[in-house]
Formats: structure tokens, C-alpha cells, sequence
């Protein structure tokens, strides 16, 4: 990974972006590669985990976890093998997962280490399917949207790390299962490869009438990756006691202001998200 094995190369955050995030916001730093103390591991980065949570971290605002500090390196999760430990639980050549960031090497003293079977095929699943994003995908389909067979399951962002797996979990639950996403490819993909019943594309002018069209018995589940006119797209054609896990809202945020006019939706919805809270109606 690095042609200079005593060099540690580290993505900074230089500055704070102001709408979408790019080159001049970070800054690459080298360093001398750090050495372990007793009760330590050094870990080289093999496989970096790029998610969109990562956007909310470089603003300097109140959300789930801290902001990222300038001049600091960027936070994300890897996969790593040990190089060098002075660490009883753990031995070079070890695979694990851990937080190190944007860089090729960090230290840990083993609290945030989760370690892999050395035999495993695919380090890059803990990242994915075994890691996060998974665990985002089941937990906030079965736990918060408790689909049951039948129903209609609508899934946004239906390509993505998260969102592929929802629909596919969505299915072996017996749900009819429908996709949103961006361009033709992939929503061929949603339908072709991961088994959703029909994908939409997002680009599309029709995209309210195509969801009607589709979902001929309204929509029992929405699990929400995007936010703005997706969820415009959905509202109407909830169904009583339907239920939307809020995963993700990446259509804001980019955003600078919120958008003209009295309408606060996004607003809400990103409260919602950020404090996990929950709003149900009821008539009594």
C-alpha cells in the first residue's frame, strides 16, 4: 500500500466544507510511521470503508458524534492487519477491524479492535455486509419498519450499501419490494442482480405517478436514505400505520440553507434522524 514502509500518509481536514465537499477541504500530510507501546498494536490500513455519514462529520454542528477537528485526520472505518504488536491478544499478521481514519498506519490499544479469522476470504465484508452497513440494513428493517409477508416494502438509495441489503432482506421476509434509484443501470441492477420487484430512477419527472403506478396497495415500509423529493414522491401513498425507518438524508446534505417558504420537512426529518426520535399519529 505504501512503496515507503516508514511513512505514515494521512488525509487531513483542512477546512470545513460549504456545500458539497472537494479537494481543497483536505490536505495530505506524511508522517514518520508511529510505534507501539506496551499494550499497543500497529495496524496498516488494507481496506478503507468511504460512507455517507462521513459528510455530517465534517461540519462543525451538534449531531450524533462529534465533529471531525481541523488539521485532523479523517475518521473512518478499515480493516487492518497488525505489523507490529506489543498487545497479549494480538499477533502480526492479524486481521481486525478497527476506526483508524484516512491513513496508512495507526496505533490502538485493542478496546476498539474487532478481530477477524485469519482465513477469511474477504476482509472487505466486515466493512459491508458483515459490518455497518449490514447491521444498519437489519436492525432498522426489523426492528423499526417490522415488515410482514405481503406487504409493500419501498427502499431509497436501493443500490447502495445499505439499501441493497434492505431490499434483499425485505424479500426473504416475503414483502414485494420496491426500489428507488439513480440512472437505468442501476435500477436494473436492483431488479436483475439484488431481486426487488421494480426500481425506479429518481432523475425521472414521473417519478410520483411511476411510484403510484407501482405500488397499486399503497406502501407499508419506507426506509428513507434520501430525503427531499423522493419523500415528497412516497408521502402520499403511505398507508394507515405504516412505518418509515429514518437511515439516512444524503439529498441534504450538501445543502446550505433550507429551502424557501414555510415548508420545514427537511428540518423535521432531520431531527428525526439525528435525535432518533419518534413521531406516530393517532386518532382517538
Amino acid at each position: 500500500m505504501n512503496q515507503n514502509k516508514q511513512v505514515n500518509r494521512q488525509i487531513l481536514l483542512a477546512s470545513r466544507p460549504f456545500g458539497a465537499p472537494s479537494q481543497d477541504n483536505f490536505t495530505l500530510a506524511q508522517t514518520a510511521r508511529p510505534s507501539p507501546q506496551q499494550g499497543e498494536v500497529l495496524l496498516r490500513t488494507v481496506y478503507l470503508s468511504l460512507d455517507p455519514y462521513m459528510r455530517g462529520r465534517m461540519n462543525d454542528a451538534k449531531s450524533y458524534a462529534d465533529p471531525v477537528a481541523l488539521n485532523e485526520v479523517m475518521v473512518g472505518g478499515s480493516v487492518c492487519r497488525v505489523e507490529e504488536s506489543k498487545h497479549a491478544d494480538y499477533q502480526p499478521g492479524d486481521w481486525v477491524v478497527a476506526f483508524g481514519g484516512w491513513q496508512d498506519y495507526s496505533i490502538s490499544d485493542g478496546v476498539d479492535l474487532l478481530k477477524l479469522g485469519n482465513d477469511i476470504s474477504h476482509p472487505s465484508y466486515a466493512l459491508g455486509v458483515l459490518g455497518m452497513p449490514g447491521l444498519t440494513a437489519y436492525m432498522g428493517l426489523l426492528d423499526i419498519g417490522q415488515p410482514k409477508a405481503g406487504e409493500t416494502v419501498v427502499v431509497a438509495a436501493a443500490t447502495g450499501a445499505v439499501g441493497s441489503l434492505v431490499g434483499q432482506i425485505a424479500k426473504i421476509q416475503g414483502c414485494k419490494v420496491i426500489g428507488i434509484a439513480g440512472g437505468a443501470e442501476k435500477c436494473q441492477y436492483a431488479v436483475d442482480t439484488l431481486g426487488f420487484d421494480a426500481c425506479l430512477d429518481h432523475h425521472s419527472d414521473e417519478l410520483a405517478a411511476l411510484l403510484t403506478q407501482t405500488c397499486t396497495d399503497g406502501i407499508d415500509v419506507y426506509f428513507e436514505n434520501v430525503g427531499g423529493k423522493v419523500f415528497d414522491a412516497v408521502l402520499p401513498l403511505l398507508n394507515p400505520k405504516s412505518r418509515i425507518p429514518v437511515c439516512g438524508l444524503i439529498s441534504q446534505y450538501n445543502a446550505t440553507e433550507l429551502p424557501d417558504g414555510p415548508d420545514r420537512l427537511s428540518l423535521l426529518m432531520g431531527t428525526l434522524l439525528v435525535k432518533r426520535a419518534k413521531m406516530q399519529g393517532f386518532i382517538v
